[in-house]
């Protein structure tokens, strides 16, 4: 009677516990956030911000290039990216954060920003909401931020924006669409 039991309690806490921690890993199409401290201000503002995990469950790190993300739990990723960058004697000792959805951000509508922008992260979607409406609610672009080669990021498409044309302010956007403002050029752009 004991043995029953207790393997009804071990099935009830499997089952229970399964479905938290699927939702704790990365999912293919959502946005994760990427933090590194502990390298040069210039590297960090190149590594820090928004990664859209393709549909195929890649994201595309500076420096390293493709990397599995999908399935993953966001610290086990922290783990791999860091381990890489060692590994390929890059960085030293580079400490890495991610920030994958979670199940508030899943059911919220957003759009994620990313890049040289002053707060990146999520802003929330509204119908009618602009690709300028939605840089300007996180901020804006920082001082290093190209507002001419702005790239929005749809599902498995990506365009780039000048923003200072008024017609490109207009854009309409869509839910977990991703912004990126990359950093200047050499020639100020």
């Amino acid at each position: 009677m004991n043995l029953k039991a207790i393997c009804t309690a071990l099935l009830a806490f499997a089952c229970f516990a399964s479905p938290v921690i699927a939702q704790s890993l990365i999912k293919p199409g959502r946005a994760i956030q990427v933090s590194i401290k502990g390298v040069p201000p210039d590297e960090q503002s190149k590594i820090d911000g928004m990664y859209p995990v393709s549909e195929s469950g890649m994201i595309n790190m500076p420096h390293i290039g493709l990397m599995r993300a999908a399935g993953m739990r966001a610290e086990d990723l922290a783990a791999s990216i860091q381990a890489t960058y060692r590994s390929r004697e890059i960085y030293r000792n580079p400490t890495i954060q991610v920030f994958g959805s979670t199940i508030e951000t899943i059911d919220k509508q957003v759009v994620h920003l990313g890049g040289q922008v002053r707060r990146p992260g999520q802003v929330e979607y509204t119908p009618g909401l602009t690709l300028w409406q939605a840089i300007q609610a996180a901020g804006g672009s920082t001082e290093f931020g190209s507002m001419k080669r702005v790239k929005l990021i749809r599902g498995t498409s990506q365009k780039t924006f000048d923003l200072t044309q008024s017609q490109f302010m207009r854009v309409p956007l869509e839910q977990n669409d991703v912004i990126d403002i990359p950093q200047k050029n050499w020639i100020g752009q």
